[in-house]
């Protein structure tokens, strides 16, 4: 059994009184969310970018979001889309290669692409990063790294590919992994994966499933991440009695919330993490505890 005796204990004593507390004092003293750059600082510099890495550090933010895929030839890059028009300029590049999906590019050739000019003139140059770069350039910064594997379905055995490049690049070492690494997807059976070959490694599960199903979600998932519309103080309390693979109550990071208002709401109702573009924002519409 996953959910906690003291808390199901205590909410079967309370009763309905308990959910008429208000969102603010849902979880009396809890700690005051992380905020999460998404895609780095990506309302101030091109997302999943380097430029973007150095912006949230020079926010002071110290957690830091990207998406991963995988090239033709086998490389991890770090780009949200599974194709490369949106954030890039490879329709002038290549014309000639619709529907210019990751999976059909080598790394070489995606390297030459302009990851920037799109977001700004300022940033014309910039590239899609490699998974290695990416570690390397928080690394630099002492940040942390909350990493989605991206279209599992498109790339059979990404998540031990992406589990050995983190190794290779020490991410897999007692300090990151007491603090430092959240791997997460969409894919149910990505994050189970995940779990089962690194079981140490902290996972998150991206979605809003229902209470009904969170106990076997408890099984292989650390963290329940579902967008902020879709959550309520109620959700968020149902999900941290229960314990994670790691016996401790899982957490919720919520996405993506953009502004003060929504960041105060959702802190409100008791979420331990907030996944934003601005980040600065997000923190200082937070009170300190």
């Amino acid at each position: 059994m996953h959910a906690r005796a003291v808390a199901a204990t205590t909410t079967a004593l309370l009763g309905t009184a308990a959910l008429l507390l208000p969102a603010s004092q849902a979880r009396a003293g809890a700690e005051r969310p992380t905020v999460i750059a998404h895609r780095g600082a990506s309302a101030y510099a091109p997302e999943n970018t380097l430029a973007a890495v150095d912006k949230a550090a020079e926010l002071g933010i110290g957690w830091v979001e990207n998406d991963v895929q995988r090239t033709k030839d086998g490389e991890l890059v770090v780009l949200h889309d599974d194709n490369l028009k949106r954030t890039t300029d490879v329709e002038e590049v290549f014309p000639g290669r619709a529907p210019w999906k990751v999976k059909d590019f080598t790394a070489d050739e995606i390297a030459r692409l302009d990851a920037g000019s799109w977001f700004s003139p300022a940033y014309a140059g910039a590239r899609v990063p490699t998974l290695e770069q990416f570690m390397d350039r928080l690394e630099l910064h002492h940040q942390k790294l909350l990493l989605e594997i991206k279209n599992p379905d498109l790339y059979p055995g990404i998540e031990g590919q992406t589990l050995k490049a983190l190794a290779n690049e020490g991410w897999l070492d007692a300090d990151h992994l007491a603090g430092r690494l959240i791997v997460q997807s969409f894919s149910a059976d990505s994050v189970r994966t995940v779990h089962e070959l690194k079981p140490s490694v902290k996972t998150g599960f991206l979605g809003t499933p229902p209470t009904s199903d969170l106990a076997d979600y408890a099984d292989f998932a650390d963290q329940i991440n579902p967008s902020h519309s879709s959550i309520s103080s109620d959700y968020v309390a149902t999900v941290h009695e229960f314990d994670g693979p790691h016996g401790r109550p899982m957490e919720v990071f919520t996405w993506t919330v953009n502004d003060a208002d929504t960041a105060r709401l959702v802190a409100g109702y008791g979420v331990d993490g907030i996944i934003t573009n601005n980040p600065d924002v997000v923190r200082d519409a937070l009170p300190e505890k």
